[in-house]
């Protein structure tokens, strides 16, 4: 389409343009031809590209294609939590890795029976951690909160129960250096009171590192994650107590001559009592009353005065410090919780870090 039009006005970078109906156009001046004035009659021809159009269409609909099949299609995942072992007084909680998509992370909080337990340090490589100090026969609800650039997603709520003192199937020991002779009778052992089978190596799991030798790396390991070191005889005590045993007596280097004199006695007058004189154990009990005349098992606590602690505590007594730090599982410590309940990291993870990478959370 071919229209005519009247310069009316030329300035440096705008003209105006009258149609024959008086109509005002304005129209960049740089697109004029040279030696336009006012009164200059121009022809312009006006036209639709529509193979232009149709191209342009064509690449913003391929743009959206694009951009739906990048942040459209996927979205995060709500976390998976599950309950990996229990204790008397801990429980280790584990998750599948985290599914983000292209969202970006925010935080992974872990909360406890409804109020926030504490946010999790590099929830990216972390998959497990270990909730420490709880108490005995207690039962506890986590889930995790997971907080995303995409939202905020929630795991499903886990039950779990902590264990009597009767319940040895939270027993989890990881062997050190002993004959071939002790581990097989170590295995069995583990087997008749129901505990976890033998652990390859030193985790956030482990119990207990059972060992006739103080040497090793494994037992370096268990040193530096503060795990107890004990001797094979321990796991016989709790076996014939039907509970757990003060660890104590039990430590590697203790006097096992004493040791294996006070469980003889035990077991003799335990043999020497009639079976209707022994109170049997009670559904809602922790643990039987002791015979009269032999010692009464109890939860060595491993500590014996202000700032004084022994080389090696208990389980039980290592759980039960009220202290709230994180354990990775290759034994580094990270800073203790702030004041908005997150915990930073502090340090970074030492070399030999295992497959699996883990947190602990003392509350």
């Amino acid at each position: 389409m071919l229209i005519s039009l009247t310069v009316g006005k030329v300035d440096a970078g705008l003209a105006i343009l009258l149609t024959e109906d008086k109509r005002l156009i304005e129209f960049p001046s740089i697109l004029l031809p040279a030696g336009i004035a006012s009164g200059s009659i121009v022809d312009i021809q006006v036209s639709r590209n529509a193979a232009a159009e149709s191209s342009s269409r064509d690449a913003f609909s391929a743009l959206q294609n694009e951009i739906y099949s990048t942040y459209g299609i996927h979205s995060p995942q709500k976390p998976v939590l599950q309950v990996r072992n229990a204790t008397q007084t801990s429980i280790v909680l584990e998750w599948d890795p985290i599914e983000l998509a292209t969202a970006k992370l925010r935080s992974l909080t872990l909360y406890r029976n409804g109020a926030k337990a504490g946010a999790i340090p590099n929830p990216t490589s972390h998959t497990a951690t270990k909730i420490s100090g709880l108490a005995v026969d207690t039962e506890y609800t986590f889930h995790l909160v997971l907080r995303t650039s995409a939202g905020t997603y929630s795991s499903d709520k886990v039950t779990v129960r902590t264990h009597r003192m009767t319940d040895l199937s939270g027993i989890t020991v990881c062997p050190g250096v002993m004959s071939a002779e002790v581990r097989e009778s170590l295995e069995a052992t583990l087997c008749r009171i129901g505990a976890k089978p033998l652990q390859d190596t030193v985790r956030i799991d482990t119990t207990q590192f059972v060992c006739t030798e103080g040497r090793g790396q494994a037992w370096e390991r268990a040193q530096e994650m503060n795990i107890p070191v004990v001797r094979p005889e321990w796991v016989d005590a709790c076996e014939r107590d039907g509970r757990i045993v003060m660890a104590r007596q039990f430590y590697l280097g203790a006097d096992m001559s004493k040791v294996r004199s006070n469980l003889s006695q035990r077991t003799t007058i335990q043999q020497a009592v009639p079976q209707s004189t022994i109170p049997a154990h009670t559904s809602q009990g922790n643990s039987s009353a002791p015979v009269s005349g032999a010692e009464t098992p109890d939860v060595d606590s491993g500590i014996r005065g202000p700032g004084e602690i022994t080389p090696a505590r208990s389980a039980l007594a290592d759980e039960q410090n009220e202290q709230e730090i994180i354990d990775n599982e290759d034994g580094t410590k990270h800073g203790e919780e702030d004041s908005s309940g997150n915990i930073a990291n502090t340090n970074e993870a030492s070399e030999g870090r295992n497959d699996e990478n883990f947190v602990s959370v003392q509350l």
